[in-house]
């Protein structure tokens, strides 16, 4: 190979790199974004769960309440 076109593979060769290089820092940026987003949807769940049982806890009081106040149709 001449001089010029060893020059031209190793231009290419450090474009390719440097590509590489920021493919690995965008795909390590999206690896947090997504582990971020995990923690987020677990937090909602639990929220969510511990919503519907208070919902649930309110239910059961005012069953108990209508039944107490003769307010319930009997099934």
């Amino acid at each position: 190979m001449t001089a010029e076109i060893e020059s031209l593979v190793l231009e290419q060769l450090r474009a390719i790199r440097a590509d590489i290089a920021d493919l690995k820092r965008e795909v390590t940026g999206n690896s947090v974004q997504l582990s971020a987003m995990g923690q987020q949807l677990a937090g909602l769940t639990a929220a969510v769960y511990a919503g519907k049982s208070d919902i649930d806890e309110i239910k059961r009081r005012l069953d108990r309440v209508e039944r107490r106040l003769e307010l319930s149709e009997s099934h």
